[in-house]
């Protein structure tokens, strides 16, 4: 099977490292992308180092841009015509959108999209949204095979969003490389308890919610002086957040350090991961912690409930809770022991679910599968 593969653009984050591992994982896949913005982190370099190529669109990027949009949909077309390839898959809102369009009008390919999240809560305004909505259920019609990275996203999609019946979609959970966060020793008892929270800083993973929580802890003496904040990430909002910092005092417990590519020396330093998203898919950050053997705590989201189990590999916390986030968070800074149980009972679940090789083979069945079903 030909596979032409297509995504926005290879920012760091699940997404991209699924793409970039799937290209490798079929040989004769052709990678199509756009440029990454300024602000984000670029994985390019992963690609370079499996030897991938992407054909760059350079109009495919984040932006919405009628203008480039439409060159973006002609030079995809463009590619398609010469490539000919058996599956279109694409990957993300506006690579989905544009991508099967081209796939559409090219009408001799199958046509899969995976959602890794959605931005139909927390992005956009009311209208917005709706239009965004309207689109994805007209394209879903033209879809052979919809993939979600979580049950509950699934489930969003289907009941909430009513995006595509049930059985159009499918669920495959994410696949990494995560041999070297498994070597990682347990995090030993410290004087000072780093917890680190991982992504892009844009408004929709809510970093203002950790420095909050980080005010409300300073004020308890037990604990004021056993905890740093580090944030590992950039993004459009990190001078607001810097900002933020310092308006509550909390300056000199906060540590930015922005984009670190090595994975082991970003979980090797931290005693528990956080995540406070608004809305999210599978966050990649919480799978790498637990790999890790850290404990979490996030809140309750998207596909979150689907990877940590609560009071077993961390806490969830009800989206916008502060007071119930500070809480938990102080109940690990005080429990070196809880910490090591949820980090090693984490570490168990993640091992063989999210590895690469039962990603690819995940997929390699579903492609079949969809191919079988097309031919007369």
């Amino acid at each position: 099977m030909k596979i032409l593969r297509i995504i926005a653009r290879l920012n760091i984050g699940g997404p991209a490292r699924n793409a970039v591992i799937l290209t490798e994982g079929f040989p004769d896949t052709v990678l199509v992308c756009g440029e990454v913005a300024g602000s984000e982190g670029d994985m390019m370099y992963l690609a370079r180092q499996k030897l991938i190529k992407p054909i760059i669109v350079e109009e495919l990027g984040r932006e919405l841009s009628w203008k480039d949009d439409w060159k973006a949909f002609w030079k995809i077309y463009k590619i398609i015509q010469r490539e000919k390839p058996d599956i279109i898959h694409t990957h993300t809102a506006k690579a989905g959108a544009l991508g099967r369009m081209a796939g559409i009008l090219y009408g001799k390919a199958v046509l899969i999209h995976t959602f890794h999240g959605h931005v139909f809560s927390g992005y956009f305004g009311k209208i917005k949204t709706l239009f965004f909505i309207w689109i994805e259920r007209f394209l879903a019609l033209f879809t052979d095979k919809i993939i979600t990275v979580s049950d509950n996203l699934k489930k969003e999609l289907a009941e909430k969003f009513k995006i595509a019946p049930e059985e159009k979609i499918s669920v495959i959970e994410l696949g990494f490389e995560l041999e070297e966060l498994f070597r990682l020793a347990p995090k030993e008892s410290a004087e000072t308890v780093n917890i680190g929270i991982v992504g892009r800083l844009v408004p929709i993973k809510n970093h203002k919610m950790v420095l909050d929580c980080a005010h409300n802890l300073k004020q308890y003496a037990s604990i004021s002086r056993r905890f740093r904040i580090i944030i590992v990430g950039d993004g459009e909002a990190r001078g607001d957040l810097e900002k933020y910092a310092e308006e509550l005092g909390i300056h000199d417990i906060v540590e930015f350090k922005g984009w670190v590519k090595d994975l082991k020396a970003i979980y090797e330093g931290l005693d528990i991961v956080v995540l406070t998203s608004l809305n999210e898919g599978t966050p990649v950050s919480l799978i790498e912690a637990m790999a890790s053997a850290r404990p979490v705590v996030a809140t309750k989201v998207g596909g979150v409930p689907d990877i940590v189990q609560e009071m077993k590999s961390g806490y969830l916390v009800e989206s916008g809770d502060e007071e119930g986030f500070s809480q938990k968070l102080m109940d690990l800074i005080k429990d070196p022991e809880k910490r090591r149980e949820f980090g090693e009972y984490g570490r168990n679940i993640v091992k063989n679910r999210f590895s690469k090789e039962r990603l690819i083979k995940d997929m390699e069945k579903l492609y079949n599968n969809v191919l079988k079903s097309r031919v007369p």
